[in-house]
């Protein structure tokens, strides 16, 4: 299926639009035509402004976090006053960086004052994913674009060294962003399972990575019982996209990442209800966009980790040749499966991929999915379910959570609800009960990882956002993208306590 006069090339991520983008450091704010300023309530305002506190106030600019207050003025940049009321950390950098882009939506050519900042490093990045972020929209399909690109930003500062190498940093975790919603925001006629396979090796080959896709014939020899379960009520192939990063520098450490690839889920024959939620159902491989994001910027970042993804890739749809609920599969390796749910199909095609991961060395594995909505019920659309095995591992994901603004939560791995999963016909079934739905679907995961070390991140409610505020536009946020990447800059093999 396509749709008529696009063609299949329209949507490719959009890798030109930051890596056009120009970031520097310098002492002043060059040719930009804004300029943004960080000022505390009744504190020092900047020169060449005609206000003072009493006027600002009068206007409703009282420097809270997140606040900013254009000053045009003729024959020199606009200044954009932006609130910090507290202590300058990187999340506040960088929502006061995304109220500066919206305060100078007409600008392109952008600067931003760091010379107060704590940590010139950490703050140019913070900057720069603020700035880019938030003027990031998807345009692909539309004649005009929606909001002024940004050409260049300049970070003023005493120490050039140490913010251009922080923004490099930002402009790098924005891209994969970037990619991330891209992908997720492609119709799912564009973006089937084959098309994000081609993106996902023409892509890797650009930045380094092995990639290998496996069409339906090699998933039938591998077992995958799954992902080809799950297909089997599409007219689009199913593929397994594996790719693999192998830095210059190792430092033995291994870590293998599983992403859901649902291209669109209409729920197989448990069809979905609402016209609304079949409308939000192309961000289903939200996961999967997530790992490939992540990994195309791992080179850049300088990763010294070798990390290996797994992206699961089909849609779920009815029709005549579809799973029928009692129906049972077999996963890699043989488990057999009773399908409860067409509906939880997620589940389904990550469990081939735990088993293969499971198959090769690695000293941990994280999966990262939309895979249920007890997790947005629980926990909202803003802070992702966390569930696993190991407490290191779950440390380290919560640490790479808290550094990128893409919080997590933590939910038990209650092993007594594991009963709600068996059946009468096979080795388990594929939902639980009514209640505690993210805990029984994290439970079904655990039984394909054999013992070890694991981490399931649940973006259900995290993949997609209705309003429009601060770095995060409305749309697919590409949530996890720079979350990974952290993991994985950071990681250190585990093996404590579970």
């Amino acid at each position: 299926m396509s749709l008529p006069g696009f063609d299949m090339g329209d949507t490719v991520p959009s890798l030109g639009v930051i890596a056009g983008v120009g970031v520097g450091a310098a002492s002043d704010a060059g040719d930009a035509s804004a300029v943004g300023f960080l000022v505390t309530s009744g504190g020092s305002l900047p020169d060449g402004i005609d206000l003072d506190w009493e006027h600002l106030e009068t206007e409703g600019f009282e420097a809270k976090n997140g606040q900013a207050y254009s000053c045009p003025r003729s024959g020199r940049p606009t200044l954009v006053l932006v609130g910090l009321a507290g202590d300058q950390s990187v999340d506040t950098l960088r929502d006061g960086a995304a109220a500066f882009a919206r305060a100078a939506a007409k600008h392109s050519n952008l600067a931003f004052d760091l010379s107060t900042a704590d940590e010139v490093s950490g703050a140019a990045q913070a900057v720069v994913e603020g700035i880019l972020l938030a003027r990031y929209r998807y345009d692909a399909l539309k004649a005009e674009p929606s909001v002024t690109p940004v050409e260049t930003i300049t970070l003023i500062t005493d120490d050039p060294s140490a913010a251009a190498e922080g923004a490099r940093v930002g402009k790098v975790m924005s891209e994969a962003t970037s990619i991330a919603r891209d992908l997720a925001n492609d119709p799912p006629a564009i973006l089937t399972a084959t098309r994000m396979a081609e993106i996902a090796a023409n892509l890797g080959a650009e930045r380094g990575l092995e990639v290998e896709v496996f069409d339906k014939a090699a998933l039938e020899e591998l077992g995958c019982g799954g992902l080809l379960g799950v297909n089997a009520g599409s007219s689009e192939a199913p593929r397994m996209i594996k790719l693999v990063y192998r830095p210059a520098d190792p430092n033995g450490a291994r870590l293998t990442l599983v992403g859901k690839g649902i291209m669109y889920d209409a729920g197989g024959i448990a069809l979905k209800p609402a016209d609304e939620v079949h409308a939000t159902m192309k961000n289903d491989m939200s996961g999967a966009g997530a790992i490939l994001a992540s990994m195309l910027a791992l080179g850049e970042l300088g990763c010294r980790t070798e990390v290996t993804g797994y992206l699961m890739c089909t849609d779920n749809r009815p029709s005549g040749t579809a799973l029928a609920m009692g129906d049972v599969i077999k996963i890699r390796g043989g488990m057999s499966v009773e399908v409860s749910n067409t509906d939880a199909e997620g589940r389904l095609v990550m469990a081939d991929a735990l088993v293969l991961a499971t198959e090769e060395e690695t000293d941990a594995i994280v999966d990262i999915a939309t895979l249920t909505g007890a997790a947005m019920r629980a926990l909202g659309t803003r802070i992702a379910g966390l569930i696993g095995n190991d407490k290191d591992l779950l440390g380290q994901v919560e640490s790479a959570a808290e550094r990128t603004d893409e919080p997590v939560w933590q939910l038990p791995l209650e092993r007594s609800y594991r009963k709600q999963l068996n059946s009468p016909v096979a080795d388990i079934k594929n939902l639980g009960g009514a209640n505690a739905g993210a805990i029984t679907a994290a439970l079904f995961l655990e039984e394909f990882v054999a013992g070890k070390p694991w981490a399931h991140i649940d973006i259900a409610g995290t993949a997609q956002n209705d309003e429009d505020t601060s770095w995060r536009p409305p749309g697919c946020t590409g949530f996890g993208a720079r979350l990974l990447a952290e993991l994985a800059l950071d990681f250190t093999p585990v093996g404590g306590e579970r």
